[in-house]
């Protein structure tokens, strides 16, 4: 499960934020899958017929045209109305670095002048998309945490936050 983890970094007075206006749950989801389908390799050998098993199960690895990650994902962008899925654009164009946060209200009208059509295929044609959604909603001191992830983390400091059971004395 992945939860929005909303920064508590104080803002200065007068100065007025742009306004991310997306649901951040569905952005999370977004950037999953994104990184499901980016891990997609083309399709090799399209005529194999060997025994999948016996493949290893590399074929999940293949991109091909059924593939349920991308019409997973070509899914969730579409069940965004017009304007989140504009600001979807947006965001990505933030997190590579096209547009800065102070341009977002730029960075929106030309999504919405460039790319109002075929959102989605968009998208999914832009290499690193999930990284791309994450870095932009750093940008806007937003992030995303995997709640299923259990590893030991690190703090600044990089010792070990303790929060893994069972774990070996340190020397």
């Amino acid at each position: 499960m992945v939860s929005v983890t909303p920064s508590a970094a104080p803002r200065p007075r007068g100065q007025r934020t742009p306004s991310l206006n997306l649901p951040l749950d569905k952005v999370g989801f977004i950037i999953l899958k994104a990184r499901e389908y980016d891990v997609k390799e083309s399709d090799g050998d399209p005529d194999e017929g060997s025994n999948a098993i016996d493949d290893g199960q590399t074929d999940v690895l293949m991109d091909k045209q059924d593939d349920p990650v991308r019409e997973e994902l070509l899914g969730a962008i579409r069940a965004l109305n017009e304007d989140e899925r504009l600001r979807l654009v947006a965001l990505a164009w933030v997190g590579r670095g096209t547009y800065s946060k102070e341009e977002w209200r730029e960075a929106i009208e030309t999504a919405r002048s460039e790319h109002s059509r075929r959102t989605a295929e968009y998208l999914l044609g832009m290499p690193l998309l999930g990284d791309y959604l994450e870095d932009g909603l750093a940008a806007f001191d937003e992030g995303i945490v995997d709640d299923s992830d259990t590893r030991e983390g690190l703090n600044a400091e990089d010792d070990p936050l303790g929060n893994m059971k069972d774990r070996p004395p340190r020397q």
